[in-house]
């Protein structure tokens, strides 16, 4: 995997979810905190999708076959759906239906301390795991928003990581209360409400992730700065007049394709026009170095037929 893919951030928050879940899980045995139990499961899942997450990177090196002639760089996105799926299973469901049954049938706690405890820990641990997915992120960001990036972002893991370290953070805090209102009322129906509300937060980020994950699954298009960057290293001036269209697919999130029909002067032999594409392909390459897959195809500009509307000189997401 890349290091943009982030292997740094899901290690540390690999780490941090095993120690946690088995602290959550010795928490639950001493305590009886439905809030721990979900937490413990939350975590296990989370600890699940980092593993998914490292598998995808690593199925996705694979070189290209006859059968892929295009690499298996989606990989990625299909075990960052996988992961989708996993948070929305094990973690939101479970937690809302452990809540819905503490609700019903509330007790009070066992040795308080344990679940107190773990969870400050847990706060501990996943604070750090969400500072190295934020550090991470900004070398990648640049000036978009947190959820600009989070849309916007072609490889999956960063994005997964931080929505999954961040709903960890907030479900803890919920957990938290969850324990400690039960504590000051003695009645344990909080502890189930507390853990209904990780449940619903967990089902929450699922969804966005699968939303985002099944986005780039289905191919999305080089961001508006690349294009401009493509369609000015296209040009030469002499032989290479204009892009007249362009489609550019990721094939992952390291490896874009770029196809575009370019005008070349009419009065231009064979040898100038493939030397003109060749040093066009090389130019689009140093401006976008992800751009790997390229094909280029030349062709007579017409500004007839453009102004009659049948030259798609854009690509469908430019206005």
């Amino acid at each position: 995997m890349s290091a943009s893919g982030g292997t740094k951030a899901i290690v540390a928050a690999l780490g941090a979810n095993l120690a946690i879940a088995a602290a959550k899980f010795v928490a639950f045995a001493f305590s009886g905190s439905s809030s721990m139990l979900a937490e413990g499961v939350h975590s296990i899942a989370d600890s699940g999708n980092q593993g998914l997450l490292l598998l995808g990177g690593k199925k996705a090196k694979r070189a290209a076959t006859a059968e892929h002639p295009f690499g298996y760089g989606r990989e990625r996105y299909i075990y960052g759906f996988l992961v989708s799926i996993v948070l929305f299973t094990i973690g939101g469901v479970f937690a809302l239906y452990e809540g819905y049954e503490k609700i019903h049938e509330p007790h009070k706690l066992d040795n308080w301390y344990w679940p107190v405890g773990v969870l400050v820990f847990a706060i501990i641990a996943e604070g750090f795991s969400f500072r190295t997915a934020i550090k991470e992120s900004n070398e990648l960001r640049g000036k978009q928003t947190w959820t600009q990036f989070v849309r916007r972002a072609k490889a999956p893991e960063l994005p997964v990581v931080l929505l999954e370290d961040f709903g960890a953070l907030v479900g803890l805090v919920l957990a938290l209360g969850g324990v400690g209102l039960t504590l000051a009322t003695g009645d344990g129906i909080w502890d189930g409400i507390g853990t209904m509300c990780i449940g619903a937060l967990l089902v929450l980020i699922a969804l966005i992730l699968a939303a985002e994950t099944k986005s780039l699954l289905l191919g999305e298009a080089a961001g508006p700065e690349q294009i401009a960057q493509i369609r000015a290293a296209v040009v030469d001036g002499d032989v290479v007049t204009r892009v007249i269209h362009m489609r550019t697919l990721h094939l992952g999130p390291d490896e874009l394709l770029v196809a575009a029909k370019i005008a070349v002067k009419h009065d231009g032999i064979a040898t100038q026009i493939a030397e003109a594409i060749n040093a066009a392909e090389a130019r689009i390459r140093e401006a976008v170095p992800i751009a790997r897959v390229i094909y280029l195809e030349p062709d007579i500009y017409n500004e007839a037929t453009a102004a009659a509307g049948t030259d798609p000189s854009k690509t469908p997401s430019e206005h």
